[in-house]
């Protein structure tokens, strides 16, 4: 019968990586969502009081269970913890809110422009950037338009 010794190795590096027992590396092995096992993993890596695979497990659970972090809006990701308490639709999907929360969470996400300035033109910068005598011309031709009628 041959032996398998890829698996041998990885049971070897989840002791040697986590400081967990053979019996919590083979049930993190067998564990059968992979989404899971990598926060498991993460679980006993980063949590100092996290030390056996049934700890890691229970406390997945917990976070499942948590209302927190039951997703709100499927189209966006936010989950009920990430709820803005300034806008009306109160998740990502509101682009034009420039609550605390929607900027905390672009920076979070990457999604934030450092560029971008709430005080400029959005369409020129115009106004913004510390630059108090920028002007935006965007809607002259707007305004003309209106004395010309």
């Amino acid at each position: 019968m041959p032996k398998n010794h890829a698996r041998k190795n990885d049971l070897a590096d989840l002791k040697d990586e986590l400081g967990i027992k053979h019996a919590c590396a083979i049930a993190l092995l067998d564990h059968p969502d992979a989404d899971e096992r990598d926060t498991l993993e993460r679980y006993l890596a980063e949590y100092v009081d996290i030390n056996t695979y049934r700890e890691a497990v229970d406390y997945l659970r917990q976070e499942q269970a948590d209302p927190r972090n039951q997703v709100m809006c499927e189209r966006c990701g936010w989950t009920n913890g990430m709820v803005c308490p300034e806008c009306a639709k109160g998740c990502g999907c509101e682009y034009e809110c420039t609550g605390w929360r929607h900027e905390e969470m672009r920076a979070a996400t990457g999604d934030y422009d450092e560029d971008d300035d709430p005080y400029g033109c959005q369409e020129c910068g115009a106004g913004g950037g510390g630059d108090p005598y920028g002007e935006c011309c965007c809607y002259e031709d707007d305004e003309d338009e209106v004395e010309a009628a």
